[in-house]
């Protein structure tokens, strides 16, 4: 088990793992493995996005250490558990609108305090605005049409100066004509003009050929709270 560029995450051969925050405890079937006393858990790139992200040549950096993190898309909470791994002593917001999800959701983060599951809406960041203030992670993955525009209303109300986020775009749920890179440009355009830097862009292709994952900065001083 060698450790990669990421702090909290393990590599051996091409297969990922982060160190359990749940010794003994899977959350979506992946495997455990123990070594020297620690134990592992498989990260599944077709199970996961930022885990397909992190096997990209062009993959970013991620933050080593944060205080909050915000999380659009919970889902039933596959990726968000390996960030849990990864920040153990962060307090990750997960915000998930489909009760259905939401209950495997809450099971989660009864045993993994550091996750705090919000059933709400990502397209209204201000209903949680005030629970959450201000992370140094956004991630999102949610399957909406006006993608962009919702990771760029969530970073305008809870993204602190200079952080960093994922934008996990979702290509064939913004339209079924248009071409891949079509959507990307457009999506690169609402993110600019909410006066977010876009960086580095990343297809997933094998694990997911439907998602671009773009990495952005949020402007390193926020506007005052009446400007948008």
């Amino acid at each position: 088990m060698e450790p990669t560029r990421w702090a909290g995450v393990f590599r051996d051969g091409r297969d990922l793992f982060t160190v359990n925050l749940t010794p003994g405890l899977r959350v979506y079937g992946e495997p455990l493995r123990t070594i020297a006393g620690v134990e592992y858990r498989g990260w599944d790139p077709f199970r996961s996005k930022l885990a397909a992200l992190l096997l990209q040549p062009s993959a970013p950096e991620l933050p080593g250490k944060v205080t909050t993190a915000l999380y659009l898309g919970g889902a039933h909470g596959t990726t968000v558990s390996h960030l849990s791994d990864l920040w153990p002593s962060a307090t990750i917001f997960v915000v998930e609108k489909s009760p259905t999800s939401f209950a495997p959701l809450l099971a989660l983060s009864r045993r993994r305090p550091n996750l705090v599951p919000i059933l709400s809406d990502a397209q209204l960041p201000e209903r949680y605005r005030a629970d959450v203030g201000l992370s140094e992670f956004l991630y999102q993955d949610v399957a909406q049409r006006n993608q962009a525009q919702i990771f760029a209303e969530n970073a305008r109300a809870c993204l602190a100066p200079g952080a960093t986020g994922v934008l996990m775009l979702k290509v064939r749920s913004v339209t079924q004509r248009r071409s891949t890179a079509s959507v990307v440009r457009e999506a690169r355009a609402t993110l600019a003009s909410a006066n977010l830097e876009v960086g580095i862009e990343s297809p997933l292709a094998p694990f997911s050929r439907e998602h671009v994952a773009l990495t952005v900065r949020s402007p390193a001083h926020r506007p005052p709270s009446g400007d948008r």
